[in-house]
């Protein structure tokens, strides 16, 4: 895929929004407040600031600029402002828009999420840790009136999943490891859908999916036991035509974050699957133990194991991001990966011939 900051510009109609699935008779939560102000926090590698640059890039009509401590070194490219300026913009909520590791949200932000609540904006957070949980959050949120929204926050009483089978067609993205293009690719491939005339859902299953989409299921936050389950309220029964593209989770090999994926992939119970890598990584993101498995390998286990709710799964192609390479480069590596693997190869946010075979492909 192409440098973030070179991602086109996006039309808001590439999914229909929804409200996050919840089972009968469960109150939908209170929709997100938008426009956003993105927070950056200290970021210093746009790696962890995926919330924001997602944000930016797909829901950007959403956006109306960012807002970080001094120390922060990455920018979305959008107006500089302060909460009492965004909300004079328009801005009703600041999104936190980066990541630490473990989910926590940092002792050195809570200033700055303070005096975004005193400037009349809520706060919403993807985040593990909850917005509530920091008392000094919640003594200003009670004091200023304003909401404090937790989108990775999955319904109750979610079902453990029964393997039944469900009308409509599915379209899951698989990944050789974390953060290198699940997301991007099933937006991508729902807008082709989109554009072909079809009825088509991209299907969110993170916190800055759930944020484009307006809502989805925080599939890492579902106890294991009901993932599966949980896929399968996110993905119900359609037409036979329609499509639900799923965004994928992790990796069937990540030695940390296998269990989400297994059971994303059991609960969704894709007809095509579309591989995601990037070519330049050589090992699991922050493992460097850990050797990278070959597409080959991710193809053949994914249709192993996700032919346990669907024996007719099978592989539309691989989604490449190449935004580390130059154009002749990625067009060779394009080129070669669809040569080894007789299947199609293309960067989608690159597009061109090569993506529209992989959409081809996929529709099958």
């Amino acid at each position: 895929m192409t440098d973030l900051a070179q991602a086109p510009a996006q039309d808001n109609k590439l999914s229909a929004a929804f409200p996050a699935t919840a089972p009968a008779g469960e109150p939908a939560p209170a929709a997100v407040p938008q426009p956003y102000l993105l927070f950056l926090g200290d970021a210093a590698d746009p790696g962890y600031a995926k919330t924001a640059l997602g944000l930016r890039d797909w829901a950007g009509e959403r956006c109306v600029g960012e807002y970080g401590l001094p120390s922060a070194r990455v920018t979305t490219g959008l107006p500089r402002m302060t909460p009492a300026q965004a909300r004079a913009a328009g801005a009703r909520a600041l999104v936190i828009g980066v990541a630490k590791e473990g989910g926590h949200i940092a002792e050195a932000w809570v200033p700055a999420l303070l005096e975004a609540l005193d400037a009349g904006l809520d706060l919403v957070s993807g985040m593990h840790a909850k917005l509530g949980d920091v008392p000094a959050l919640a003594r200003a949120a009670a004091r200023t009136g304003r909401r404090l929204v937790d989108v990775r926050t999955p319904p109750a009483r979610i079902p453990t999943g029964t393997g039944a089978k469900r009308s409509g067609k599915r379209l899951i993205t698989v990944g050789t490891d974390c953060a290198l293009g699940k997301k991007y690719t099933a937006l991508a491939l729902a807008k082709a859908f989109r554009a072909r005339g079809l009825d088509a859902d991209f299907r969110a299953t993170g916190q800055t999916g759930i944020l484009i989409a307006g809502g989805g299921m925080p599939m890492d936050a579902v106890v294991s036991d009901f993932e599966a389950g949980a896929a399968e309220l996110l993905s119900p029964a359609a037409s036979p035509e329609h499509w639900d593209v799923v965004e994928g989770q992790g990796s069937l090999f990540h030695p940390a974050f296998a269990a989400v994926s297994l059971g994303l992939l059991h609960g969704s119970q894709p007809d095509v699957f579309v591989v995601c890598h990037d070519p330049t990584r050589r090992h699991v993101l922050g493992l460097p133990d850990f050797a990278l498995p070959a597409i080959e390998e991710v193809i053949d286990l994914t249709v192993r194991l996700g032919s346990r709710t669907n024996p007719g799964i099978r592989c539309g192609g691989v989604a490449l991001n190449t935004s580390a390479l130059a154009e002749a480069e990625a067009q060779g590596e394009i080129e070669r990966t669809a040569a080894r693997l007789g299947l199609p190869a293309a960067d989608p946010i690159r597009g061109g011939p090569a993506f529209d075979a992989l959409v081809d492909v996929c529709l099958r």
